[in-house]
């Protein structure tokens, strides 16, 4: 993967996601609802609601919205039942593909992904058929000029399951999903703070894309991502932005 940069492509990701902030509160309502729904609505004994609540903090959401979200979530308010579903499939020169949302309709839901799909040159295909290519994990990104050695001492420590230096120097910190928020708080009074961190269903295996493929692939990409029933879009696709 000659001249590939882990860096410049999780740089590239997180502007487009900055860039997507209207939908963010969205998002984070509905799975701090669900979280709260299957799990309760005590953040310190629901792994998945509390990650869920520190990402909206992140996110400077107000206090009454996460209360209000963790309550329609345990049932003390009214509000919409969403389900999780989740669609696979590939986009350009076969690179993987998976969806995950959050819905109240799943036939508006499917019918929605299977468009965005096959307009954009990608095709839907059946449960599992790329959910093996991806492991399912927390992942935080320091610069290029972190001390390798300091930052693996302080990670391992913490209770990270992986340290990955890249060839352009920047550091890799794999943690177990929900232990997350707890590694990531470690590693930041230890004195090391990521420039880029969430629990993500990470790639096994990279398809770089250059040139239309890479357009052709964001313009896929950012097609499911702008659906309003989902959450999450996961792919192998490296987008090379040059």
């Amino acid at each position: 993967m000659a001249g590939h940069s882990k860096w410049a492509n999780i740089q590239h990701r997180k502007g487009r996601q900055d860039a997507k902030r209207g939908k963010v509160f969205t998002k984070l309502i509905k799975e701090i609802t669900v979280a709260a729904r299957m799990g309760g609505g005590d953040p310190n004994f629901n792994p998945r609601l509390r990650l869920a609540v520190d990402n909206a903090k992140t996110q400077n959401m107000p206090g009454e919205n996460i209360d209000r979200a963790i309550k329609r979530g345990t049932g003390e308010l009214e509000g919409v039942s969403y389900e999780e579903v989740r669609y696979e499939g590939y986009g350009i020169a076969g690179a993987a593909v998976m969806v995950d949302c959050l819905t109240d309709n799943k036939t508006r839901t499917v019918a929605d992904v299977r468009h965005a799909f096959s307009k954009y040159g990608g095709n839907m295909g059946t449960d599992g058929c790329v959910a093996f290519q991806f492991k399912h994990c927390g992942q935080l990104m320091f610069a290029p000029g972190t001390s390798e050695d300091a930052l693996m001492e302080a990670a391992l420590e913490a209770g990270a399951e992986d340290v990955i230096p890249n060839d352009d120097g920047s550091i890799e910190v794999v943690t177990a999903p929900y232990e997350f928020s707890t590694v990531k708080e470690a590693l930041e009074k230890a004195g090391f703070k990521a420039e880029f961190g969430e629990v993500t269903m990470k790639p096994l295996n990279e398809t770089e894309l250059e040139g239309d493929d890479a357009v052709r692939m964001q313009k896929l990409l950012d097609a499911l991502d702008s659906l309003d029933d989902v959450q999450n879009v996961y792919t192998s696709a490296v987008i090379d932005e040059e």
